[in-house]
């Protein structure tokens, strides 16, 4: 690339334990032009900064701040800053059409646009995308991507949504709770629990979330943080009891111990041993 301030970053994620890789490409560009290519799998992105313009279907399109742009598999496309002065920057992830058809009816989705204006779905995604930049994890990859990309679909494409009513919801989702807790340290993937329920992985999402209030990995996370509050209360220290709760690093705990509890597991290590002079 030939502008100083061209940079794109790959990361990899994976939907579940055993699930399919998912690839997040986070980029900032002066001037590079991509040439024409397609891709094999859905391309979702969110522009973040400047304006790109993208020939696509043999027109240009447009995107700016906060634009959510969607291009189908196998259409070719190319992407560049729009005019001669300003560059552009996007987050984007490669989903694969099944991501996209869970909670919808009638086949693939088409989208009769590529530029969507969502303010909702676009912050949504780009949070989402940014934090599972940061730490992939699995379970977490598999609980947000899949319902953000079924709203996608239900929201703004030729598709008709299914049922959102999920007979049972309750029982459902302690069965998957339990499930959850049981298998803390590597949990088994929405995918195979929605199978082994007969159910699909959207269903078995909308049911967790209308009875527990949240979705899958932001209950494991918690239980996580319970768990971890326990060990540091005798003395343990926070990298030696991420990975006894199911976190990857110190990191991804002190990230969600802030958010449960509003401190730092070191400072509630501490304050927790002080409390017992």
């Amino acid at each position: 690339m030939d502008g100083r301030g061209e940079q794109a970053t790959w990361t990899r994620a994976r939907l579940g334990r055993c699930g399919p890789p998912l690839d997040l490409l986070t980029a900032c560009f002066d001037k590079h032009v991509y040439a024409p290519h397609a891709h094999d799998e859905y391309t979702i992105g969110v522009t973040t900064g400047g304006c790109e313009v993208i020939d696509y279907r043999g027109g240009l399109i447009r995107s700016g701040p906060g634009s959510l742009v969607v291009l189908a598999p196998g259409e070719m496309h190319t992407g560049g800053p729009a005019g001669t002065s300003g560059g552009y920057s996007y987050r984007a992830l490669y989903a694969e059409s099944s991501l996209l058809t869970d909670g919808t009816l009638g086949g693939l989705p088409h989208f009769r646009e590529a530029v969507f204006d969502d303010p909702e779905l676009a912050a949504a995604l780009r949070l989402t995308h940014t934090e599972l930049s940061v730490c992939p994890d699995p379970l977490e990859t598999e609980s947000r991507l899949p319902w953000l990309l079924t709203a996608l679909a239900r929201r703004h494409s030729t598709a008709h949504p299914t049922a959102d009513t999920i007979p049972g919801a309750a029982s459902i989702a302690h069965t998957v709770r339990d499930r959850l807790a049981d298998e803390l340290l590597d949990p088994p993937s929405l995918a195979d629990l929605a199978a082994e329920l007969g159910m699909s992985r959207y269903q078995l999402l909308r049911a967790f979330r209308t009875a527990m209030g949240i979705p899958p990995y932001a209950w494991l996370a918690q239980h996580r943080v319970t768990r971890a509050r326990g060990l540091l209360e005798t003395g343990l220290r926070p990298a030696d009891v991420a990975p006894l709760v199911g976190f990857a690093d110190q990191a991804h705990l002190t990230r969600w111990f802030r958010r449960v509890l509003g401190v730092t597991p070191a400072a509630y290590r501490n304050s927790v041993q002080d409390a017992a002079w």
